[in-house]
């Protein structure tokens, strides 16, 4: 090869290569600056969206503040309430001295459904058993939700507890269900339109200073006309151990009210017991799951062990139990409305009946064409609430079930 031959050959690969730094160097920025401008351009559209569905509606909605506001109420984010995947929530006194919760939305992890969601139907609606919404910010970036604040947290702290808690007595747990019972009922029938909660939990039901039950936390909520009864969900949505069965499995039953029912009796059943409905630390593996556990032991004919407990605090919790089986079965069929369960509550015990036993799964295939929107609960090992009960106490809260059960 001569000398013109090698010059050519030096100049080419000169060239390419020199082309290929180019490229890197300025290709990589300018993509990345096209996936910045489009990230920015979808959370423009989103948030172009919920301001026109402000304005929209705007008769329907509490104060709206600014975030400075937002800053002077919670005192710059002062004292910190708690946390969770939505962001968190601090304490804040308004300029009336009433103390409010003000929950700051984590905006990276929603795309503004959930805020729509709270403000949507939670701002239209009064009602005892209901938590309150005072106001609501939103400055794009900048979105939170302003509510009354419960002295009292949230029911999980009082449904498990530890040695030297002051627990909860049995009367007064017989009351916050009813009034969570009245809560979920006047969403589902008591509006314009049928408000479905989709995360009932003894995290989302709040208590305040006189211990009356709030449902809480409508980021997973959608409205439905009343007289709608079944309804289309592009992803299952709750919390793993409260959501229906339906949400996952094929040819139980349509989506409907019917899925905050048997969330109501997981509820329900663990306000009962005083425990997680899942226990891995119990004795045999037929007490793991304890809505099957009671089951079995109401079916006996035999006498079971009895323990020293006031007949009235035997009855009430029977009949807690018996309302709850009746919320979990299988089938939404079978499950009763909301009305039907309170009437069960207020009702004689004389006159309930014991359900059939409620099964896990039904023997189809679940879903596997549409996406799941699930939390699962993760609580911190200081909570007062633990993720299962320990040996002993599951055997004291058997002992007892056992006598409030024959």
């Amino acid at each position: 090869m001569n000398d013109f031959g090698r010059i050519a050959i030096w100049n080419l690969f000169f060239v390419l290569v020199h082309f290929l730094a180019t490229k890197f160097i300025l290709g990589a920025p300018c993509v990345l600056i096209f996936l910045i401008l489009k990230w920015m351009r979808r959370h423009q559209a989103t948030d172009a969206n919920i301001e026109e569905f402000l304005r929209a509606h705007n008769n329907f909605f509490p104060i709206r503040y600014s975030y400075s506001d937002i800053k002077r109420i919670t005192q710059n984010f002062k004292c910190k309430l708690g946390e969770g995947g939505y962001g968190f929530v601090y304490r804040g006194i308004l300029r009336s001295g009433n103390e409010v919760a003000v929950k700051i939305l984590n905006k990276s992890k929603s795309n503004g459904q959930d805020f729509i969601s709270e403000v949507a139907t939670i701002g239209r609606i009064h009602h005892v058993n209901v938590v309150q919404l005072v106001g609501f910010c939103f400055e794009y970036s900048k979105q939170a939700l302003v509510y009354d604040f419960m002295p009292n947290g949230s029911l999980d702290k009082h449904i498990s507890y530890k040695d030297g808690d002051d627990p909860l007595d049995y009367k007064k747990m017989y009351d916050i269900s009813l009034g969570i019972a009245r809560g979920i009922e006047y969403l589902h029938r008591g509006c314009d339109m049928q408000i479905l909660h989709f995360d009932i939990k003894p995290h989302n039901i709040l208590l305040d200073q006189s211990f009356t039950p709030k449902v809480s936390d409508f980021g997973l909520a959608r409205l439905y006309p009343t007289d709608r009864s079944i309804v289309s969900l592009t992803a299952a949505r709750g919390t793993l151990g409260y959501m229906a069965p339906e949400l996952f499995y094929k040819d139980i039953g349509g989506i409907s009210y019917k899925a905050d029912v048997y969330s109501f009796g997981m509820l329900l059943m663990e306000m009962a017991g005083r425990r997680r409905n899942l226990n891995a630390h119990a004795e045999r593996s037929s007490q793991i799951y304890f809505p099957l556990w009671v089951y079995d032991q109401l079916s006996k004919e035999k006498e079971l062990e009895m323990v020293d407990v006031i007949e009235e605090e035997r009855e009430t919790t029977r009949k807690m139990i018996i309302v709850a089986l009746w919320c979990i079965q299988l089938s939404p069929n079978d499950r009763p409305s909301m009305r039907k369960v309170l009437d069960m509550l207020e009702g004689d015990m004389d006159k309930l009946q014991l359900s059939p036993k409620p099964l896990l799964y039904p023997r189809e295939a679940p879903i596997d064409d549409v996406d799941v929107e699930i939390e699962l609960e993760t609580v911190s090992s200081s909570s007062s609430t633990p993720i299962v009960s320990s040996g002993s106490q599951f055997y004291h809260d058997r002992e007892f079930m056992k006598s409030c059960i024959v």
